[in-house]
């Protein structure tokens, strides 16, 4: 019988999965266009000492040798580039400038990507992602959209809690204030959903994303705020000493609040208490009700030509109260957007207080109930209607108030 001497080519075998530890290492890119482009933070990110050699390049990647992160030398590839270099990414427009390179790479046993011939590489660049502490890397051999697909499925599983990866080494417990944003559970950020997943105890606000709650595990202790029982102490101190008592017995607690910690979510007593007892916690930003509301209701709070300024106000103390921070009189006279939060119950003496300094008592106004939810709805008034518009259309807490030229120039305009 004949022997089969025939060579397996390398398309034959699949490629053989290695992390390179690239930090400090001398890294050489090949062109300074699209491809380029999208490889270099990758590689900046790893540390990699990087020479980009190449007579042009995208405003991007000028960007990235102007403040040091890459050396550029502007010419074409010369023989003898290549020396001393751990890892290569040929990526020019000439066919021949590549042939050349990658045959250089050969003979230094460099490791080499070709953006224009995968089966001429010695490496393939993998579609790379990373979450909860993971980098993920796909290979699918010649199919990069099923790469990136693969990818991004691993990523946002982790990265939501819905792949289960469990830690296997000691962690360090911690307390988060989480921003849960207006309502809709999927205008949560990306790290408060990941630490909701790590989290062994979560104290809940009611106008948090609720629907988050029921995709924890059974293990974790649910907590509503409201339900906390106060004794002697007031709410938010009674809310503090949980977030304290968690915290010093060793759990990962996670503080998941409406909106954005620290935009009227007393965020920061929480912290000064944590702080107070030793405790540090990380605060994770929530995307404000006060913005994304009146946009999910077609309300832009800026408009070139309209509005060139947005104020946020709390509305929770009317403006006859002694206790108002609120300079209403100069309110009036701002000629930009006005957001109110938590005033649905305030709005007529808010009302008459800024007719009284001079607003215009024909100004817009609207109103939305729990907006990003599927029960928002849009109620429209004016300052000097207003507040009979809440007593007849039952307008109910939590409702974000916009006052302003802003709310007829949406896509829909006001409602009837």
């Amino acid at each position: 019988m004949a022997e089969n001497t025939e060579k397996a080519t390398p398309a034959a075998h699949p490629a053989y999965p290695v992390g390179l530890r690239l930090a400090g290492r001398r890294v050489v890119v090949l062109g300074g266009g699209q491809v380029a482009q999208r490889r270099l933070p990758a590689l900046i990110a790893a540390g990699a000492d990087i020479t980009l050699i190449s007579p042009s390049a995208t405003p991007s990647v000028d960007a990235m040798a102007e403040t040091g992160e890459i050396t550029w030398l502007k010419r074409r590839y010369e023989e003898g580039d290549l020396a001393d270099a751990w890892y290569v990414l040929v990526a020019t427009t000439d066919p021949a400038t590549n042939e050349a390179a990658s045959a250089e790479a050969e003979r230094t046993r460099t490791w080499c990507v070709r953006s224009d011939d995968a089966e001429a590489a010695t490496a393939w660049t993998p579609a790379t992602g990373r979450g909860d502490g993971v980098t993920v890397a796909v290979l699918t051999g010649h199919d990069p959209r099923r790469s990136a697909a693969v990818r991004d499925a691993i990523v946002e599983g982790l990265r939501d809690g819905s792949i289960a990866a469990p830690q296997h080494r000691a962690r360090t417990p911690f307390v988060a204030l989480v921003g849960g944003g207006p309502g809709d559970p999927d205008l949560i950020t990306v790290r408060g959903r990941r630490l909701l997943a790590e989290a062994d105890v979560v104290i809940a606000d009611r106008l948090g994303p609720r629907d988050l709650l029921d995709e924890l595990p059974p293990h974790v202790e649910v907590i509503d705020a409201a339900k906390i029982p106060y004794g002697r102490f007031m709410a938010q101190e009674a809310i503090n000493n949980a977030l304290i008592e968690h915290a010093k017995a060793g759990k990962s607690v996670v503080r998941l609040k409406g909106g954005d910690p620290f935009v009227f979510g007393r965020g920061m007593e929480e912290a000064q208490a944590l702080a107070a007892e030793g405790i540090a916690c990380t605060v994770v930003p929530g995307i404000s009700s006060s913005i994304s509301v009146p946009g999910a209701a077609g309300i832009p709070v800026t408009h070139r030509g309209v509005a060139h300024e947005f104020t946020v106000v709390s509305g929770h103390v009317a403006p006859d109260d002694p206790r108002s921070l609120v300079d209403w009189a100069s309110l009036a006279k701002l000629t930009g957007t006005l957001v109110i939060l938590m005033g649905v119950d305030k709005i007529g003496k808010i009302a008459e207080a800024l007719i009284a300094h001079g607003k215009a008592p024909e100004t817009p106004l609207a109103l939305v109930q729990e907006g990003t939810t599927a029960a928002q709805r849009r109620v429209d008034a004016t300052l000097a209607t207003v507040a009979e518009t809440v007593r007849t259309q039952e307008v109910r807490p939590p409702a974000v108030i916009v006052i302003g030229t802003v709310v007829t120039e949406g896509p829909n305009g006001p409602t009837a």
